[in-house]
């Protein structure tokens, strides 16, 4: 039976409360949209609109995949980043909104042909977004999870920038490199958390989620490393998470200065900059 974009709408959203979907409204006009390959708002003015038999069969599909509570995100393949789209899927963490606020703090250090490195890159977002609004910087990609580089390539094909990928653990592809600017979203999720969490989050990576019994043993290694990969006034630039902040600022008063947090569009502690000590990081690499 035929049925109107009015009336999908009130079964997907009955559909979504009924699994404790948050959102349940927004998610089915987001899901329909993308069904019928337009923009949420220009759906919204064809309520009466009869869907095609494929439209509502997919429809219902992605529905169906939301009810089990898997991200808006993986489901529609796509998350806006500073203005671009990116690809999603089970590959990488999501990008998030708040991560623009740490991505806009390593605009604001990037000048000419600097070189960038983003750490723990996931989908790409942060290194692509800062080679597509600095071009003539060379940005670096680098991740342990070959899954996610793969999704991290598409999207830099996606959005037509050339970076440089490369696989393994932290700085051990680079080992012998250094950076003017360093930036990271690395996993900062406490291990005892896990299970706990959002029933979306939970679909993402585990490897892109946790790190260790306090979320911190990233920040540790990345403190201790990153000064060895640093120019001279070289800048590193962190995400963390919620009630971070000091934690993370600590581990870096050895090696850095100019500890700056960042906070995010909602006023929330999101991350940290630190620009590298006079004579720190000289040890060999």
């Amino acid at each position: 039976m035929s049925i109107t974009v009015f009336q999908a709408l009130k079964e997907g959203e009955q559909k979504l409360l009924l699994h404790q979907v948050p959102d349940a409204r927004l998610d089915a006009e987001y899901l329909l949209a993308g069904v019928a390959n337009m923009p949420r708002l220009s759906l919204l003015i064809e309520k009466q609109r009869i869907l095609t038999q494929e439209e509502t069969a997919a429809y219902r599909a992605f529905l169906e995949r939301r009810a089990q509570r898997e991200p808006l995100q993986y489901i529609l393949e796509e998350q806006s980043f500073m203005g671009y789209s990116f690809r999603t899927d089970k590959r990488a963490l999501i990008p998030r909104n708040d991560t623009e606020a740490v991505c806009e703090e390593a605009l604001s250090h990037i000048r000419g042909s600097m070189q960038v490195l983003d750490l723990c890159t996931g989908t790409g977002a942060l290194g692509i977004a800062i080679k597509k609004m600095r071009p003539g910087c060379r940005v670096t990609l680098s991740d342990l999870s070959e899954e996610a580089l793969s999704l991290a390539k598409e999207n830099a094909q996606r959005l037509e920038v050339d970076v440089r990928i490369v696989q393994g653990d932290l700085f051990v592809p680079v080992k012998r490199e250094k950076f003017h600017l360093i930036v990271s979203n690395p996993p900062y999720i406490p291990r005892g958390l896990q299970g706990k969490l959002q029933a979306e989050v939970e679909k993402e990576p585990e490897m892109a989620l946790f790190a260790g019994e306090d979320g911190l043993d990233f920040y540790r290694r990345i403190a201790r490393e990153a000064p060895l990969h640093l120019m001279e006034n070289g800048v590193l630039v962190l995400e963390f998470g919620d009630d971070q902040a000091e934690a993370v600022s600590a581990l870096l008063e050895k090696d850095f200065e100019q500890i700056r947090i960042i906070r995010d569009m909602d006023g929330h502690d999101r991350g940290v900059s630190a620009r590298l000590k006079e004579n720190a990081g000289r040890g060999c690499l």
